[in-house]
């Protein structure tokens, strides 16, 4: 494991593939052919990350909840599955979805070591507060923030700032956590102390910024920090 990270005040935490498996909303799904979980899984989330990009450019923004919902549309259609009841379905088992077994016991860690503790995510706030309420972990955040309140999805500098602002801890105490890498690079670009949770053995990015740690599961976080 890298060496331990000094000078760490805060923890802020991707909610999506971080926190919360998005994989459990079509591992879950009733009436959903098990031979179409994973490539529907795959792109219904390749899709989503590429709308919340477009929009961005575009300047075109809406809530992650609609375009969540548009991306399964695209997913369902291209997978060919025409059942009625399929999107609304998925669309309630995502508003709910599980938090990676380890994420409480690390969560309790950290606050118990005197650490402030935040979510910062694409997410709507109601997707966040329904995803929280599922896994009862809610009470172990300081702060749950949301791209709503700048208008402009992840990687935009505006949204790294906003954990800087909000926490008012300076962006070279943060330890910022995500699975996803551009995700991780941007943030280490922008001037957060980066600990990519790389859980899908992904490649490194070829985009600036350079993650100051690379782990596997969150369940190595408080160690690496010292808590």
């Amino acid at each position: 494991m890298a060496a331990p990270l000094a000078r760490i005040r805060a923890c802020v935490f991707d909610a999506y593939g971080t926190l919360f498996d998005y994989a459990s909303a079509a591992a879950r799904c009733p009436g959903l052919p098990a031979d179409q979980v994973a490539p529907l899984t795959a792109l219904w989330r390749d899709k989503q990350l590429q709308y919340t990009w477009l929009r961005s450019l575009q300047g075109r923004y809406v809530n992650f909840s609609q375009v969540t919902s548009e991306a399964l549309e695209f997913a369902l259609a291209a997978c060919r599955l025409s059942d009625p009841g399929l999107h609304g379905r998925l669309m309630s088992l995502y508003s709910s979805l599980e938090c990676f077994p380890e994420v409480p016991a690390m969560l309790t860690a950290l606050k118990a070591a005197g650490l402030k503790t935040a979510i910062l995510s694409n997410g709507s706030p109601e997707m966040l507060t329904a995803a929280l309420a599922r896994s009862s972990i809610a009470h172990l955040f300081n702060a749950v923030l949301s791209v709503d309140e700048v208008g402009v999805y992840k990687p935009h500098p505006k949204v790294y700032q906003l954990a800087v602002d909000r926490l008012e801890v300076a962006p070279g105490e943060i330890a910022f956590l995500s699975a996803n890498g551009w995700d991780a690079f941007a943030a280490s670009a922008f001037g957060l102390r980066v600990v990519w949770c790389n859980r899908y053995h992904q490649p490194p990015e070829r985009l600036p910024g350079r993650p100051e740690a690379e782990i596997d599961s969150l369940a190595m976080l408080p160690a690496l920090l010292g808590a």
